[in-house]
C-alpha cells in the first residue's frame, strides 16, 4: 500500500462527506467511513463516496453472534471494501466466520482496544493489565482466526509486529504535531506510528477540519 494515510470522514451527512472525498481525492491513500455514516445512508452512500476513486475502509466495528456478523459481511461482498472491521471481542468463531465471509481482496482487521481507554477505563470493565496487555491478547486471537490484523494505537503496534511480522495494522489516533487532541487518550504522530510498524494511518479531524483539507494532507504527507 503506497499511501498509508486513510482519511477519516466522521459525519452522517453525505453531502459533507463528498465534498471531502473530493477535496483530499488528490493526496489521500483511501477514505474511512465509520457508524455515524453508515447508519445515516446505507450502502449506496458508501457507493457515493467510492465514486471519488479511492479505496474505502468500511470501519462498522462489528460484534455480535458468528452467524449474524457473517451475514453482514457477506451482504458487503457486491461492495467489496479494501478494509472492514470487527470487534475482537467477539470472539474467535465470529472472527472466523467474518474472514470466511469477506471478499477475497477484503482485509478483516480486528479492532483490539480503543483509542479512547487508558488503563483505568480497562479496570473500570473488569479487565487485568495495560492496554499493551490487553492488545496482545487479542492480536493472538486474531491472528489464530486468520485475520489479516487488528486495528491498535501507535504505542501498542511494535510489540504486536514482533510477534505477527505479516500482520496488517491498522492505527487511529493519529495527530500531527500541534494538533487537538481532542477524545483520543493514545495518540502519536504520524511519522512515529509508520516507525512502529503501522500499515495504514487512520487521520480525521486534523485534515477534514483544516479550512484547506488538501493542504494539511499535503502537509502531513510530508512528515512521512
Amino acid at each position: 500500500m503506497s499511501n498509508p494515510i486513510y482519511v477519516a470522514i466522521d459525519t452522517p451527512n453525505l453531502r459533507q462527506a463528498k465534498e471531502i472525498a473530493s477535496a483530499v481525492s488528490r493526496h489521500a491513500g483511501g477514505l474511512k467511513l465509520g457508524l455515524e455514516f453508515f447508519v445515516a445512508n446505507g450502502m449506496s452512500g458508501v457507493e457515493e463516496i467510492a465514486a471519488s476513486g479511492l479505496p474505502i475502509f468500511l470501519d462498522l466495528k462489528l460484534h455480535d453472534i458468528p452467524n449474524t456478523v457473517g451475514k453482514a459481511v457477506q451482504a458487503m461482498r457486491p461492495f467489496a471494501p479494501s478494509i472492514m472491521t470487527v470487534h475482537a471481542g467477539g470472539g474467535r468463531a465470529m472472527m472466523e466466520d467474518a474472514k470466511a465471509a469477506a471478499p477475497e481482496d477484503t482485509k478483516v482487521v480486528a479492532v483490539s482496544v480503543l483509542t479512547s481507554l487508558d488503563s483505568d477505563d480497562l479496570k473500570a470493565m473488569g479487565l487485568k493489565g495495560d492496554p499493551q496487555d490487553q492488545v496482545n491478547r487479542l492480536a493472538g486471537l486474531a491472528r489464530d482466526a486468520g485475520l489479516d490484523g487488528i486495528v491498535c494505537s501507535g504505542n501498542e503496534v511494535g510489540a504486536v509486529k514482533k510477534d505477527w511480522k505479516n500482520g496488517f495494522f491498522v492505527v487511529p489516533g493519529i495527530r500531527p504535531k500541534g494538533s487537538d487532541v481532542g477524545d483520543q487518550k493514545r495518540i502519536m504522530t504520524p511519522r512515529q506510528a509508520l516507525d512502529a510498524g503501522a500499515s495504514v494511518l487512520v487521520i480525521g479531524r486534523a485534515v477534514t477540519s483544516a479550512e484547506n483539507p488538501d493542504a494539511a494532507l499535503r502537509a502531513i504527507g510530508a512528515t512521512l
